[in-house]
């Protein structure tokens, strides 16, 4: 395996969302991570940064939720070669894995020693995002990540629950990503939000909101840890069938989180319509608006957004993936900054 040089990035002429900004002005700044190791079906992830960004200038800048807020400078750090390497040489040596399991019950020398060689080039990866994102949040900024799969924020969540140890954890997915080193691999897209709540540094609270494929180990582990809070998605639907505002949910998953937040959005927590390229689609989920309006009324609550990932965008054979992704992200960057507390008014 070659050595590993976070120093050495692709390089590209503007900016996220045409924007010519610089890391010293800008208030928030966006990590991307070109990763999907440990993927266990669709693929395509690795690609989502890049994708997310060539679309991005599509948006239209003005915002009716808050206005000019791109003022204050959104940045995106280049996107790096050595890590988008990294994840091209060990992605087949996870796949030989993931099909050697199929076909055994237990791994061979060799295999034992690949995956211990995958499992030490994630942790490789996790580490240079908590690093890039402890340097953010030491320069007074906002660190956010563009996925990648959704092991790739690992390193941001734990750089913010550090600063913030009484930080919510707002979990938007269609996974619980509750399983315990799925297919061996240590930080397995599969269970990122399992590594995060037992860790040292672990946040006060996860809530989880459209998750509606999980395994009944995940599903025992919700009911039996009182800091992780489940939103099921056929419990939502139901109640919103039988007349429940979505403004009344969106209110109950804000009560279950502190006033510090964390925002972790998995696209496939999106109905599959926004996101058909996505690694692990999965029917239902929320609109593009539901997810908009809860990020509203999170703000409108009071709380603040101090961190956010994006992950799991991948593109198709057209920018619909990337665009979704985009206006996404800008929603996601917008808030943070309106949340912050010299923004008082939302009206």
């Amino acid at each position: 395996m070659s050595t590993f040089d976070p120093s050495v990035t692709a390089s590209y002429t503007t900016g996220l969302f045409g924007l010519p900004t610089s890391y010293e002005q800008s208030r928030l700044i966006v990590i991307p991570v070109p990763w999907e190791v440990t993927t266990s079906y669709g693929s395509g992830a690795s690609l989502g940064p890049e994708c997310v960004w060539k679309a991005s200038p599509q948006v239209d800048l003005f915002d009716f939720d808050f206005g000019l807020a791109y003022e204050q400078g959104y940045h995106l750090l280049e996107i790096p070669t050595a890590l988008r390497e990294l994840n091209n040489q060990l992605k087949p040596k996870a796949l030989a894995i993931r099909d050697s399991l199929e076909r055994h019950d237990e791994l061979d020398a060799a295999s034992l020693d690949l995956q211990n060689e995958v499992n030490r080039g994630c942790a490789q990866m996790s580490d240079w995002v908590y690093e890039q994102s402890r340097r953010i949040i030491e320069h007074g900024k906002i660190p956010a990540v563009l996925g990648g799969d959704h092991s790739s924020p690992e390193g941001n969540i734990r750089a913010i629950a550090e600063k913030h140890p009484d930080v919510g954890l707002l979990h938007i997915d269609a996974h619980a990503d509750l399983r315990f080193q799925y297919q061996g691999f240590q930080r397995s897209h599969a269970s990122i939000m399992n590594n995060v709540m037992n860790a040292s540094w672990r946040p006060a609270k996860l809530v989880q909101v459209a998750i509606r494929d999980f395994s009944q180990e995940e599903y025992q582990l919700s009911e039996q840890r009182a800091d992780i809070q489940t939103f099921y998605d056929a419990k939502i639907k139901a109640e919103l069938f039988e007349g429940r505002s979505w403004l009344s949910v969106c209110e109950a998953v804000c009560r279950e989180l502190p006033e510090k937040v964390y925002v972790s959005f998995d696209i496939d927590g999106l109905s599959p319509e926004y996101c058909p390229h996505t690694g692990t689609p999965v029917p239902g989920g929320l609109s593009f608006d539901q997810a908009n309006y809860l990020l509203r009324t999170l703000v409108r609550s009071g709380r603040k957004i101090v961190g956010f990932d994006l992950n799991e965008v991948a593109p198709g054979d057209d920018e619909w993936d990337g665009n979704v992704g985009a206006r996404l992200l800008y929603k996601l960057c917008g808030w943070a900054i309106l949340s912050q507390p010299h923004n008082v008014s939302l009206d």
